[in-house]
């Protein structure tokens, strides 16, 4: 049964979508079967981010026949975390969840979210304990989340995605917060309130190849790091002390022999390289760390939009 247009549903799902025209489908079938009957009115809000198939075509057609289905088509592709800020947006939920489009998180697993948000929780979000991914993958994916954890200064969650649900006052939390370069799983944990995680083993993806590639990963991480710590500064700071403190002491030495006529042996040009390579490597990624903190300055200061959207459906077009 469809939900009231007048009354604003109990849970909004987002779905960033992109080239999901053969998974769409089957992802919204296997919502509809995990929430009818759990909540008493639901709506899925699919950002569609510069897709390049016939997604539009597919998901607009579903949303014909189950008027539950809310559809936004950005101009061209701004990115994953520029889709959950559109969804978040426009849900109208008292609950709001986000779920990606390529059913490698099991939408089942939203009764159990929703469950613990009647226990009193603001957050509840997935941890993976386990992923069908490859390799190298999953060595990455476990490297970052040790990484971070050590340059972050806040209690990002392990192993956690953007799979959640959350209550209204923490989506407007997040909708208040105006940066541009957004890594909302660390905005969310930043935001406070009572969280807590559900484990689950992650699928394989339903379809098609993903289309986040390793650079977008890469990039996802920069701003997790770099967005919520100052730690990278402080390390180089630190690291700049300690090796002024060693050159001071061995130009001291090298004074002492010379002035005391002791430097009879010219030092050879091997040690003298590798001094020059060290210290160069030190500066440039000193100087590149610099770079990333001010990059990120410069598109804050442009305050562009985060998107822009072509199409609405389903939607008044007075929302933003």
């Amino acid at each position: 049964m469809l939900a009231s247009a007048k009354k604003a549903p109990e849970l909004s799902v987002v779905v960033p979508v992109y080239n999901s025209a053969r998974i769409f489908p089957e992802l919204h079938k296997r919502l509809v079967g995990a929430l009818e009957g759990s909540v008493e009115s639901f709506e899925i809000i699919a950002v569609l981010d510069g897709c390049r198939d016939n997604s539009l075509d597919v998901i607009g057609s579903l949303s014909q026949k189950d008027g539950r289905i809310k559809v936004i088509e950005f101009s061209r592709n701004f990115g994953h975390q520029a889709a959950i800020t559109a969804g978040l947006n426009h849900a109208a939920g008292r609950l709001i969840a986000i779920i990606d489009d390529d059913l490698e998180d099991p939408p089942e697993i939203l009764n159990q979210f929703i469950a613990k948000t009647k226990e009193g929780f603001d957050v509840v979000f997935g941890i993976r304990k386990k992923r069908k991914r490859s390799l190298p993958l999953r060595m990455l994916y476990s490297m970052f989340y040790r990484i971070s954890g050590k340059l972050v200064d806040i209690d990002i969650p392990r192993d956690a995605g953007d799979f959640c649900v959350m209550t209204r006052r923490v989506v407007e939390v997040l909708l208040s917060m105006p940066e541009n370069n957004r890594y909302l799983r660390g905005m969310r944990a930043w935001s406070g309130f009572k969280q807590t995680g559900v484990e689950y083993e992650r699928e394989g993806r339903f379809a098609d190849n993903s289309g986040y590639n390793l650079r977008k990963y890469f990039a996802l991480a920069l701003n997790g790091i770099f967005s919520f710590s100052y730690r990278p500064l402080k390390y180089v700071t630190f690291i700049g002390i300690f090796i002024a403190m060693l050159s001071f002491a061995e130009g001291a030495r090298v004074l002492y022999l010379k002035l005391t006529d002791k430097m009879f042996n010219v030092p050879g040009w091997t040690s003298l390289s590798l001094s020059i390579l060290f210290f160069s490597g030190v500066q440039l990624i000193a100087l590149g760390i610099i770079g990333e903190y001010i990059a990120r300055i410069y598109d804050e200061v442009k305050q562009r939009p985060k998107y822009v959207i072509r199409t609405k459906i389903g939607l008044d077009e007075e929302q933003s």
